[in-house]
């Protein structure tokens, strides 16, 4: 139990998440802003912004990311990209957090 010195009392925070330190502010707002960006489709029209949520299928993402990732490893070989380092990183993060979201969703069942 914690007091702090106006008499408020709360649990500990031991063995809580701490997603404050876990995640930087930088980094969530930079992958918003590519997100936003990325929005548009191609149609012109507008998707949501949760639209992945719906499902997209482990391979669509695994080769998106491993565009991505080729975009960032030609990058750091001195190699530039069409998009930029920042959105590659950004494009490794969307597919490796949807791949996670459909695998923790869909019972740890991985598609073949």
């Amino acid at each position: 139990m914690r007091t702090f010195c106006t008499g408020a009392t709360r649990d500990t925070d031991e063995d809580k998440l701490d997603y404050e330190g876990y995640l930087s502010p930088l980094v969530l707002e930079e992958y918003a802003k590519y997100m936003q960006r990325n929005q548009k489709q191609t149609d012109g029209k507008m998707r949501d912004s949760d639209n992945w949520q719906k499902g997209i299928p482990l391979k669509v993402y695994m080769k998106s990311l491993w565009r991505h990732f080729m975009d960032l490893w030609k990058q750091h070989r001195g190699v530039k990209c069409q998009f930029g380092i920042k959105d590659a990183l950004c494009g490794i993060i969307f597919n490796a957090m949807g791949y996670l979201h459909e695998i923790l969703t869909k019972n740890d069942q991985i598609e073949k």
